[in-house]
């Protein structure tokens, strides 16, 4: 069986984290959304952190409804210190013990699903989020909410790279609207609970993170192309194919998370990813064929009617308040990380799978 997550990018995280990781010696943390992508790196990185770093045991009640967690993230191993809860967050949840902090990383993040799952997106990013700052305000915990880089629509050009200050250009109605303003109120309601209860909240807003563990069917561009390329297809790339993101490799996404959930000023939102490079999909489709050495036939088609329209045209994040506040830097450059998640997924993403 393939490993969902690969050892060493674990064992990578938690030596560059290992100073500020040690706030969680001793500690609970509430983790949502514990099987999916992100969740399952946190747990595997509280256990790395237990075995080698921290001088006290970090505990972790982990939490999932599995709805989009598929078959391997219904699989658990009982690990030391974590405890797994098959919960949906949308109904309040009763904990018999204090908890330090909560991180709510429940959602549904990929179009595909979030297309199939309108209400439950809303939910999980509403209701779920009140939930959890709830809990949060009855244990005094720490808060972090992790919301999305759509929440800034398609951005105008004049603020590309996007600040945390930018405002957005996201319609309520559209087949994007249950994810991009549900994770919108979600972060009110941060503001709301810091403001008149004084949790301290942070937000995160991720930047299309990669790395092992992404599922097959997750339908994002490189979870897409990487199985396309496994089993011998050429890439299907949407519209024009001029639309440009950057990306950050798994690696540097944690850490930049980590700092936040342990070092962020409450009341703060940050933006985590990689600036550069910002490239369209047809030059990642020309990067992917330099590192794997051999051509790499694609396809320019129309939109599938099952991806949502009104895709943003870019996407790139200005990472500077992260850099100053928290020294965030990003290590891994996009060939790198591209070569290890293709490394990883051409043993995962197998024609059983």
């Amino acid at each position: 069986m393939v490993e969902m997550v690969v050892g060493s990018d674990i064992a990578e995280i938690a030596k560059r984290i290992a100073g500020p990781a040690q706030a969680l010696a001793g500690k609970t943390v509430m983790l949502t959304g514990a099987r999916g992508f992100l969740g399952r790196y946190f747990a595997e990185i509280v256990v790395h952190l237990n075995e080698h770093t921290l001088d006290r045991p970090c505990r972790m009640i982990a939490v999932d409804n599995l709805i989009t967690a598929g078959e391997a993230g219904a699989k658990v191993t009982e690990r030391p210190n974590i405890k797994w809860v098959r919960h949906d967050v949308m109904e309040p949840m009763a904990i018999d013990e204090p908890v330090d902090y909560v991180i709510h990383a429940a959602g549904i993040a990929s179009p595909y699903y979030y297309r199939a799952y309108p209400l439950e997106t809303l939910g999980v990013a509403i209701t779920g989020t009140r939930n959890m700052l709830e809990l949060a305000l009855k244990n005094r915990a720490r808060f972090t909410f992790f919301s999305s880089s759509e929440i800034y629509g398609d951005p105008d050009p004049a603020h590309v790279p996007t600040p945390e200050s930018y405002r957005g250009q996201v319609s309520c109605q559209g087949p994007r609207a249950c994810y991009d303003e549900s994770k919108r109120v979600g972060e009110t309601l941060c503001y709301i609970f810091h403001e008149k209860d004084g949790v301290a909240t942070n937000v995160i807003r991720p930047f299309n993170v990669y790395g092992p563990g992404m599922q097959e069917t997750d339908y994002r561009v490189l979870p897409n192309f990487a199985s396309r390329i496994k089993h011998g297809q050429p890439l299907n790339i949407y519209g024009s194919g001029n639309q440009t993101r950057t990306f950050c490799y798994v690696t540097d996404a944690m850490v930049g998370f980590l700092l936040v959930i342990l070092r962020g000023i409450p009341g703060q939102t940050y933006n985590i990813g990689n600036p550069v490079p910002e490239l369209s999909m047809l030059d990642l489709a020309r990067t992917i064929e330099k590192v794997l050495g051999r051509p790499v036939p694609h396809n320019v088609i129309e939109y599938p009617d099952s991806y949502p329209a009104d895709e943003p045209n870019r996407r790139c994040p200005d990472i500077r308040k992260a850099r100053l506040q928290l020294e965030f830097t990003p290590e891994v450059a996009l060939e790198e990380g591209l070569r290890r998640f293709l490394r990883w997924s051409d043993g995962a993403y197998t024609k059983e799978s």
